[in-house]
């Protein structure tokens, strides 16, 4: 009887050992899930955004395209981003959203833009899409919400179409978790202060668009699915130690004003 007992005790203890060791692995790193260069990663980006191009109005305009890539090589440059893994892409849509997608592909919608009433709004929210795409919570939230069985069977091309739609609807309309949407916040107001551009303008963009009437939400997904808007604007003008004069703008008023005209017609 006493030898059944210490066989139950040690096989308890084997078991708790095992576990402690267990939840000490960094296993998105073992698996190299969280690195951009992993083949999951780039695959799936890369059918996640064919889809998206077969489906969406792509902006193809050429002036349109270089104002955005002046705004993100500057803000790149500015913060040792290395702007090759990063993939910007306007979508022709009236919704209110930016969302970040595996393999470093970033879309900004036009009714982004159009509802930004300067730049430096506009250059806040890039900030904050371009830290969940550099603290790696792409696959983070993918990982947790999807599965590596799915997304391993989605790029080997058993999950099918519906898969990848189901993963674009899971990056583009749900928020973050709290942590780590706090986390890329406090990121982008760093991003905003090493590229001279005045974080308050995006504490006032998450304000403004939190104050829109009700009836009106429908058009904003960025912020109807990042929730406690006015706390978090609250935050990063507390975190923010922008001391420059100015608002630290990258485009000139007269590039600003095109594209914002060109992207409303």
């Amino acid at each position: 009887m006493k030898k059944l007992f210490y066989q139950a005790i040690i096989i308890i203890a084997v078991f708790f050992a095992t576990w402690l060791l267990l939840d000490q692995v960094d296993w998105m790193h073992l698996f190299r899930v969280d690195q951009a260069s992993s083949k999951i990663e780039q695959k799936l980006g890369k059918q996640i955004w064919e889809l998206i191009q077969q489906t969406e109005d792509v902006i193809e305009d050429e002036e349109v395209n270089e104002a955005m890539d002046s705004i993100l090589t500057h803000i790149c440059t500015s913060n040792n981003i290395d702007q090759k893994h990063i993939k910007l892409h306007i979508v022709r849509k009236s919704e209110i959203n930016a969302f970040a997608l595996p393999d470093g592909h970033l879309v900004v919608y036009t009714g982004l833009i159009a509802a930004a009433d300067d730049e430096t709004e506009l250059d806040g929210v890039i900030c904050h899409e371009l830290a969940h795409i550099e603290l790696n919570h792409v696959m983070q939230k993918l990982m947790r919400e999807i599965g590596l069985t799915v997304l391993v069977a989605n790029t080997s091309g058993k999950g099918g179409v519906g898969n990848t739609i189901e993963i674009v609807k899971s990056l583009s309309s749900n928020a973050f978790d709290r942590e780590l949407e706090k986390e890329a916040d406090i990121k982008a107001v760093d991003y905003l202060t090493n590229a001279g551009i005045n974080p308050e303008g995006f504490a006032e963009f998450m304000f403004k668009l939190s104050m829109t009437e009700p009836e009106a939400m429908q058009y904003l997904e960025w912020v109807s699915t990042h929730p406690e808007t006015q706390d978090r604007a609250e935050y990063i003008i507390e975190y923010s130690d922008y001391d420059l004069e100015g608002d630290g703008a990258v485009l000139a008023d007269t590039t600003w004003a095109l594209l914002k005209l060109k992207l409303n017609n």
